[in-house]
């Protein structure tokens, strides 16, 4: 039993030492060198699910990616820089050729004025090195397809073929109807977007992509857009003149039915940005735990429910890119639809 339980304090050792290489931040650090550190929990939670100028992979200066600081001002014009330049040696913030940094802001030192943030911060990274995995991952599936045309797929192509399928069939064709191909491509780039985003934000150190607001109120609009673009006359007049209800109460619907035109892209929007940043909340609450109680046992115990909520999370990422794509393609579904079936009952 004796071995047994070494073997646990050694596996709870080496994995809170993981955890702690991948979620530590500056904020362990101490005012002065031999000062102890004091743990704050909730500055390192939102350094993560926030964004940010400034990349922390792990401690230590070779753990932190300095990202670059692209800023617009009428009074300063372009400006390009590290962000590196807004730190000191002791990870102080200060200012540098005119611009302050306050709470992940820019500022013009004189006047106060924000400038115009072009940056390429953590998120905007992450976004990129997200679209790069897609391009790379689906152009081998697409040159799969081309090279085994009429046989059996292989590969990358082996994998993701059926997850294309499920989204065509049970998804995107159900819910369009006929003339679903014209939305295809774009419904396959949500659906893709959001998983590798959701993957991608669950390994150490990453950023929480798909937990931005910003990201999810973009694909929010573009679903928002298309729908409307593409709505028919039939559409537009349930909206504005619904059939067989009685005029008094066409005064009514009228309002419902425009704020529910709003409605559904913010519900997509707050679905999937709560849905992600809650996930990473819970799993680096569970890990600050280990470094609060500064326990040996706390830590393995917390390490365990961690690991079972990651596998809950990779669940729950699947299952959003699914929820997404499938309100879009509903949406979309019910602004093409032929109505004049429905008119004649």
């Amino acid at each position: 039993m004796s071995d047994i339980s070494n073997l646990f304090k050694k596996f709870s050792l080496v994995l809170t030492a993981l955890l702690y290489i991948a979620f530590s931040t500056p904020s362990f650090a101490s005012e002065a060198e031999g000062e102890s550190t004091e743990f704050n929990a909730s500055e390192v939670i939102l350094h993560h699910v926030m964004d940010d100028h400034v990349w922390h992979l792990w401690d230590g200066h070779y753990g932190t990616i300095h990202l670059p600081i692209i800023v617009y001002s009428s009074e300063r014009g372009l400006d390009l820089f590290s962000s590196s330049n807004f730190y000191d040696e002791h990870h102080n913030v200060v200012e540098y050729n005119g611009y302050n940094l306050e709470h992940n802001h820019i500022y013009l030192s004189g006047s106060g004025e924000q400038v115009f943030d072009l940056s390429i911060t953590k998120n905007v990274a992450m976004l990129l090195i997200n679209a790069t995995v897609l391009l790379l991952v689906f152009l081998s599936v697409a040159k799969g397809f081309k090279n085994n045309a009429g046989k059996a797929p292989k590969g990358v192509q082996s994998f993701f073929e059926p997850i294309i399928v499920f989204v065509r069939d049970e998804i995107v064709k159900p819910n369009i109807g006929h003339h679903y191909e014209k939305y295809l491509p774009y419904l396959l780039t949500l659906f893709f977007f959001i998983l590798f985003g959701n993957l991608l934000g669950l390994l150490p150190g990453a950023a929480n992509l798909t937990g931005n607001i910003a990201v999810t109120l973009t694909l929010a609009v573009l679903t928002f857009i298309i729908t409307n673009v593409s709505g028919n006359k039939g559409y537009w007049s349930h909206i504005f003149w619904t059939p067989g209800v009685p005029l008094p109460l066409r005064i009514v619907i009228l309002p419902v039915e425009i704020i529910g035109i709003f409605t559904k892209p913010f519900s997509l929007t707050v679905r999937l940005f709560v849905a992600i940043t809650a996930g990473h909340i819970v799993l680096l609450s569970l890990i600050s735990l280990a470094f609060i109680f500064q326990s040996v046992t706390v830590g393995f115990v917390s390490s365990l429910i961690v690991l079972f909520i990651n596998l809950i999370e990779l669940l729950v990422a699947g299952i959003q890119a699914y929820v997404f794509t499938l309100f879009s393609s509903l949406y979309i579904g019910m602004a093409t639809e032929d109505h004049g079936h429905h008119d004649g009952h």
